[in-house]
Parts: structure tokens; sequence; C-alpha cells
């Protein structure tokens, strides 16, 4: 989709050279005919000048003196989007007075210091993009082993969890050097395969949640290589009962669903290497505090405690990447949901330091500001300040490596009004703040 701004420095190589052309509908006009409600375009690339759009319609008189500061030759305008008109061109140039020239030169120093900014803006987006493409490629390579572990767990199973404590140990590091990239990760969920994503998703929360727990590190790669296998029993059951949602399926399939608890045991406990712990996470990670889960109905302590962990990070995902992604939810609305109407089926410290440790909004999350715009949350907020994380703003006409990032801990002009649901955005959208997450949502939507 493209919009107005978004030609202009959206979407085209930062050095076309067509941005010097005039387009259709536009016309030529100099710095001297400007006033507020007149739109502009700079026929500049976007870090050459201290605005956040390069087209916009002039606010106030000091984007006008800006403008004129910046010496451009010519100017381009819309007359479709001004609400004033240009002033005609001045017949006679009078010099400036020296009153003049001291503020020209504030304002020169002022937008020096804008310019200076908005590059270390620039460098701190490109320093989050490092950071996510590390996390992703871990990710993408922890997929194909964790693909290549499941695939040939029945035929080797030992092998299998070997190549899944490997995972484990290394996912283990990178959420100690980035946790909040590997959670951003989880919101997008990359191009691969769902039930490969599934897996490395409950794995990621599982040692998050058992690092908060203070788990020691061997119990912490039980942890790991369990929740990589907590659903190693559904292998054999039909691809058709498990895309049907809960609530669709027959008591005689649901009592089949749930049997992938005991088979997953089965299957796990032929590998002979795993403790016994891992093997009782993935037996009960199904079971609820409250005694309503499977297989066995345990409460309470009688559930192991990799179990409780798995089944905590197992609900989140599962609400915010069901199989219809129709039905998903926000990582915020995910974890209201597990804490107003399901607490009573979690340990409930455990719950509390999972909501602690993923935020209130969790990097991943959509949100709208109090300004209206949207931005995606790319770092956790700090403890004292647990409704102001930091966030990725979309605007359309600034290229996304130059996306600004608010600090909302140190900007108190603004606050998140709402979380938002992918299904309420566009494409564009999405591939601006989520690039790498599939939008599969779109294609359902589509079907008769």
């Amino acid at each position: 989709m493209t919009t107005p701004d978004s030609a202009d420095s959206g979407s085209a190589p930062e050095h076309d050279k067509s941005i010097a052309q005039q387009r259709e509908g536009e016309v030529a006009i100099d710095a001297s005919q400007l006033q507020p409600g007149v739109h502009v375009r700079l026929p500049v690339n976007w870090m050459d000048h201290p605005f956040i759009r390069s087209s916009f319609v002039v606010s106030d008189q000091n984007q006008v003196e800006k403008i004129a500061a910046l010496n451009l030759p010519q100017l381009f305008s819309d007359p479709r989007r001004c609400t004033a008109a240009p002033l005609p061109r001045p017949k006679v140039v009078v010099p400036p007075s020296p009153e003049e020239e001291r503020q020209r030169a504030e304002l020169a120093a002022q937008m020096a210091r804008e310019m200076a900014d908005k590059q270390a803006r620039a460098e701190k987006v490109d320093a989050l993009r490092t950071r996510l493409d590390a996390a992703q490629t871990h990710y993408l390579n922890a997929a194909k082993e964790v693909g290549a572990a499941i695939k040939g767990f029945e035929s080797d199973p030992r092998k299998s969890v070997r190549q899944m404590m490997e995972v484990s140990a290394q996912s283990a590091a990178v959420l100690i050097r980035d946790a909040d990239s590997a959670l951003a990760l989880i919101a997008e969920k990359g191009h691969t395969d769902a039930h490969n994503a599934h897996a490395l998703s409950v794995m990621t929360l599982a040692l998050l949640l058992g690092k908060q727990a203070r788990l020691p590190e061997k119990v912490l790669t039980d942890l790991g290589v369990a929740a990589l296998l907590h659903d190693i029993g559904k292998v054999s059951l039909d691809l058709s009962l498990l895309r049907k949602p809960e609530h669709e399926r027959s008591h005689f399939e649901e009592t089949i669903y749930q049997g992938h608890c005991r088979k997953g045991h089965e299957l796990a406990e032929r590998a002979g290497c795993l403790s016994a712990q891992a093997l009782g996470a993935v037996l009960h990670h199904h079971e609820r505090a409250d005694g309503n889960g499977y297989p066995s109905g345990l409460t309470g302590a009688h559930i192991p405690m990799a179990a409780r962990i798995i089944g905590i990070a197992n609900r989140f995902d599962n609400l915010t990447n069901p199989a219809d992604p129709r039905r998903a939810l926000s990582p915020s609305e995910s974890l209201a949901t597990m804490w107003s109407k399901e607490k009573a089926a979690f340990d409930v410290t455990l719950l509390q330091l999972f909501v602690r440790a993923m935020g209130i909004y969790p990097p991943g999350s959509l949100v709208q500001l109090s300004d209206g715009h949207s931005g995606v949350v790319v770092a956790s907020a700090a403890t004292e300040s647990p409704l102001r994380p930091q966030v990725l703003i979309y605007e359309p006409s600034v290229p996304r490596r130059h996306a600004e990032i608010i600090d909302l801990s140190r900007d108190d002009s603004l606050k998140i009004e709402r979380s938002l649901h992918v299904q309420e955005r566009s494409e564009a959208e999405i591939d601006y703040l989520l690039p790498r997450r599939k939008l599969s949502w779109l294609h359902i939507g589509s079907q008769p």
C-alpha cells in the first residue's frame, strides 16, 4: 500500500534521483512562499533535513524558518493538500538585519542538534535491527535443528534429545544476552514451520520464567528440552484434529487429543536419557492447579515444577499464536486473560513472575499511543515504569531504518492508549512494524 507520504522516502531508495523531480499534481515554489497551511515536499534525501517527514503541511512559522534555512533552490507543493495558498513571490529581496542574522545562526544551531538527534535515532534503529537479525539467525538455525530432531525422534530418540539439549543451551545464552529480541521474534513468529515455531516459543518462554524463578542451570537445561518435547505426542495425531479448535472437538476427538500427553511421555521415555523432571513435564504440561487439567487431574504442588512452568508458557503462546490467527490475542491481552480469567489454573507465584518478566506490554506488542500513532514495543519497560516501554513508531513516510523510537519512560507527553490486534492493521503497517511475521490471517480471511 502506498500513501501520499510513503512515496517520498518510505519505500524508495534513499538516494533515488526522482525525489528531486516534480511529480504529477505538484507545483514548484520557493521558501519565500511558505506559510502555515501550505503543503511542502522537500526534494532532498530524508537524512538531509531535520523533519520527521519529507512531505507535510507546514504547521507554524518555525517550520517555515527551518525550511528557508535549508537554502533549497526549489520546493514542491501539492495544492490538493494545502489548507492555505502559497504566498506570492516577493518582488524585492530585502537583506537580513543584524538581528535576523543572529536569529538565523541560532536556528542553524538548533537544526544541527535536531539533525544529530535524527542520526542518533537511525543508529539506534540500526543497532536494534542488528540485534534482531542476530536473534533471528539463531532462531532459524534452532528451528531447523528442532525440526530435524522431531522428525527423527521415533527412529533415534537419543540423538534427537542431544540435539534439543544443544538448542536449549544455546537459546538460554541468547536469552541472557538479548531477551527483548528473543521475545520480539516470538511475536513475529518468523517464516518457519508452525509446530517448530510453537516448540521454540514455549522453550524460550519457559526458560525466561525458569530464570525468573532462579532455577539451577541443570534444571534449566532439562526444562528447555522438556519444553521442546512437550507436544512430541502429537506426531501420531491427524492433522485435521490438530487444526480443529478445542470448542469444536467432539468428546471422542477431545479424548484422542488429550492422549498426546501420555503418548509424548512414552516416546520421551524411549530416549533413555531424559531426567525424571523432564519426563514429568512432558506428561503433565496440561495439568492445572485447580485440578481441571489432564491427563491425571493433579492439583497445586502435586504438579511438577517444570510442568507448571511449561503450562504457563504453552498457554501464553496458544493465546497469542493460535491455529486460527483470526482468534489471536495481543501479548498484553493474553497476559491479562491468564491473570484475570484463568489465574486459578496456574501456580500464582509463577504466573506473577511470568507477568513481571514479560512486562505489561511485552516486546512485539502492537500499541496505539495517545497522539494517535501506532507502533511496536521493541524494549521492555523498566520495573519502576511498567506501562512505559520503548516503542518504534509507524510512520510510512519515514524509512523503517530511520523510524523514531520513543522511550515512554522519558517522555511524559505520551502514553499507551491501548493494545492493537494484528488483524486490525493493514499489510503495509505489519510489514513495517513486524516485518518477519507471516500474514496468514489475510489468506484465511479471504477464503469463502
